[in-house]
């Protein structure tokens, strides 16, 4: 889709994004639509014999932001969420300590690189700072790499899977 801060050039996108500073305008309403869009994919995979509380939400940028909001605004009792170089959309959209939501014992693993140029590191720790008067802040990890741009590095990949595995013991069949 076309991204104004990107010269409204099309690029993969979940939403678009107008600028990058703490005070930016957002895109509620592409930001809320394609909340909706993973929602309506929760509830396929609920209808298809999985338990909602083993669903993990996650992704990189956008796709991190777009899993906490979409975690904070959901029904369903999800697993958790790993979010990373990422931040939270509609953060003020947010009362403090939210008793509705119904993730609030949910784990969330946070992972941002300490020389993002593109999602500044601030805004990741203030993510976490902001998730942690929402849900039980003892269920949230935020873990920084140092030297790490706007990407991924193997260091995070293994956090991420033994994020996961604590998550997600296996069925057993007995």
């Amino acid at each position: 889709m076309p991204v104004s801060l990107n010269m409204r050039m099309s690029m993969p996108s979940w939403f678009d994004i107008y600028g990058l500073s703490p005070d930016a305008n957002e895109d509620e309403t592409g930001i809320k639509r394609a909340s909706q869009n993973i929602k309506a994919l929760i509830d396929q995979e609920v209808r298809n014999g999985i338990p909602s509380h083993r669903i993990i939400l996650g992704g990189f940028s956008q796709g991190g932001a777009l899993s906490l909001y979409t975690a904070l605004t959901t029904q369903q009792k999800l697993a958790g969420v790993v979010a990373l170089s990422c931040w939270l959309p509609l953060r003020n959209s947010f009362p403090q300590a939210s008793a509705n939501i119904a993730n609030k014992d949910m784990y969330v693993l946070q992972c941002h690189g300490d020389a993002d140029p593109l999602v500044p590191f601030i805004f990741g720790s203030q993510t976490a700072e902001k998730m942690k008067s929402l849900i039980n802040p003892a269920n949230i990890t935020f873990k920084s790499y140092r030297g790490l741009p706007h990407n991924a590095c193997p260091e995070e990949m293994v956090d991420i899977k033994r994020f996961i595995e604590r998550q997600l013991p296996p069925i057993s069949d007995e």
